[in-house]
């Protein structure tokens, strides 16, 4: 597998994945998440490729098919009054095309991310996990991450 950042021509490999992510998400939360939507229209998806602060990273076998993604955005706290100007790297999405996971390809495209996340002088990688979604919990678990804060609903 070659990771490397995305490009116009893999927009048909990262909708089906974008799909899957949703399809995830609806599945476990049905009053939160619409079913058959993805994240992204084509027109701000090419956008995002394009947007060095954002970048978008997939893995992809010989014949060049997304196996996988991570959308990623730089985020730093300039001039702001409590926290340090840090610069982080967050992990906006991070997706496997469900029908190839277990051959850690997940793990390859996250080890590239902090990679990346290094080369560009990130003091951390931060991301969110949403937990209906107990398998990518125990990805990031074991991919060593930690929790970094917590988001709380009580539904009213």
């Amino acid at each position: 597998m070659k990771i490397r950042r995305a490009k116009q021509s893999d927009l048909d490999g990262i909708n089906c994945l974008l799909y899957q992510v949703a399809g995830v998400h609806h599945n476990g939360r049905p009053d939160l998440f619409k079913g058959n939507a993805k994240k992204y229209n084509d027109d701000q998806l090419l956008a995002i490729i394009m947007d060095d602060e954002r970048p978008v990273f997939v893995g992809v076998d010989e014949r060049d098919k997304v196996m996988g993604y991570a959308f990623c955005m730089f985020q730093q706290h300039k001039h702001d009054e409590v926290m340090t100007p840090i610069r982080t790297l967050y992990i906006d999405d991070l997706c496997v095309d469900e029908n190839i996971r277990g051959q850690h390809i997940g793990s390859k495209i996250y080890d590239h991310v902090l990679d990346f996340a290094r080369d560009s002088g990130c003091y951390n990688v931060t991301l969110n996990v949403w937990e209906c979604n107990p398998s990518a919990r125990r990805f990031y678990d074991a991919m060593g991450l930690v929790p970094y804060k917590t988001c709380m609903e009580k539904l009213l």
